[in-house]
């Protein structure tokens, strides 16, 4: 699953109309609408602003519009490209200024299709999982062989706390915890012990770990 860490704005012109392809994160369709009123007032001299949007883990909301363009040549061209790219909660409101000339069904579907993937394109996408938030307490002799075990399987170290011994916090990738687990117990015949904390859902950006739910 994918999701939108930076809203992002694109353009494409097409026989001297112009299409302006906006992609927003939203997390419910309260928020999609305030983002789609919130576009035509910015361009409120334009004759059409297109949109989908999917919410949910498991997308469980998919909506689309013509605004007014023939059916099937607008929204759901849109929907198509947020449908493929595998963006959860994602809104793309695609406007259009008419430059005089009529493109066509062909045309308009290429048209919002590609405005749509430029908009993706400026935006700041992130690949998402779920995970699990654990800590280990390590004697300082340790924690070399903890970290090395960590970065051999691509475990997120988030924190480090030295006091009389090291407290590592991270993140293990749900499909990998019980595998960790078993290595390290293994690794060090049971002296050291994985506590689990919360369930989350996480992203990656920039080399940056953001947490965007969270479970107890």
């Amino acid at each position: 699953m994918k999701r939108v860490h930076k809203d992002g704005s694109a353009q494409i012109t097409e026989k001297k109309s112009r299409f302006i392809g906006d992609v927003y994160n939203i997390e419910n369709e309260e928020e999609a609408l305030y983002y789609i009123n919130e576009t035509k007032k910015k361009y409120w001299d334009a004759r059409h602003h297109c949109y989908a949007y999917i919410i949910g883990n498991n997308n469980e909301i998919k909506r689309f519009s013509d605004d007014g363009e023939p059916s099937g040549t607008a929204g759901k061209p849109i929907l198509d490209v947020l449908d493929k790219s595998g963006i959860a909660n994602c809104l793309i409101i695609v406007t259009r200024y008419f430059g005089g000339t009529l493109l066509g069904t062909g045309g308009l579907i290429r048209a919002y299709s590609e405005a749509a993937k430029s908009g993706i394109e400026a935006s700041g996408i992130m690949e998402v999982k779920k995970g699990i938030q654990a800590q280990i307490d390590a004697d300082y002799n340790s924690f070399g062989k903890i970290q090395y075990m960590c970065m051999e399987r691509n475990i997120i170290i988030t924190d480090t706390e030295y006091g009389e011994n090291v407290h590592i916090n991270m993140i293990i990738e749900e499909s990998e915890y019980a595998h960790f687990q078993k290595a390290v117990a293994d690794a060090f015949a049971g002296r050291l012990e994985i506590v689990k904390n919360d369930n989350v859902i996480f992203g990656i950006y920039d080399g940056m770990v953001q947490i965007l739910t969270s479970n107890n």
